[in-house]
């Protein structure tokens, strides 16, 4: 199977998912399956962090966000990362959820108060998480992808370890030393 090139580095993990969706694409049936179950580690993982205060609703979201991976399967762009795709799909599903539960009125006085869409706060967001991955980008992939997974994205050291393909002791290893590496990193650019 000839590979189709990606922008930008992907892991182990993410790399095995895409291949196992192409390959279910092209009508391999166990590699689609696979993908979804996988995925579906991968997701719940993703959604916990996000429903810290709702742990009821993470199951309900995966399995939405897997029905919609699957439905819109044929909209994939093998030449972008999968988890961009991915994510994207879930966090529209977790809109979804919110704003079913706060109903229509909760969303609409919520947003009626606010004059500036575009606070102050949500910039330095922004650019904190621009800074972060300009951080970040300079760190070889073994101290990078832990921090990602693990400390960004919500995974267990366990989970982390399955999506990269790295040991769970270089997860831990990789957290610890890409942690001190990035403290090193802000401490120079002061």
């Amino acid at each position: 199977m000839q590979r189709i090139p990606t922008k930008g580095r992907l892991s182990a993990g993410e790399e095995h998912l895409r291949d196992l969706l192409i390959r279910g694409l092209a009508g391999d049936s166990p590699a689609y399956h696979a993908f979804l179950q996988e995925l579906s580690a991968h997701l719940r993982a993703f959604l916990k962090k996000r429903l810290a205060r709702l742990p009821d609703e993470v199951e309900d979201l995966v399995q939405e966000s897997l029905l919609a991976v699957h439905n819109q399967r044929h909209t994939y762009d093998a030449n972008q990362p999968l988890t961009a795709w991915v994510h994207a799909i879930a966090k529209y599903k977790l809109v979804d959820l919110l704003r079913r539960r706060a109903g229509r009125e909760a969303l609409t006085d919520a947003l009626e108060g606010e004059h500036d869409l575009f606070s102050s706060a949500d910039s330095d967001a922004a650019e904190a998480r621009r800074d972060l991955r300009r951080l970040l980008d300079r760190l070889p992939d073994h101290h990078r992808l832990p921090i990602i997974h693990t400390k960004l994205e919500g995974l267990s050291v366990e989970e982390a370890a399955r999506v990269t393909g790295m040991s769970v002791a270089a997860i831990k290893v990789g957290v610890h030393r890409g942690l001190k590496a990035l403290a090193a990193q802000i401490r120079e650019a002061k």
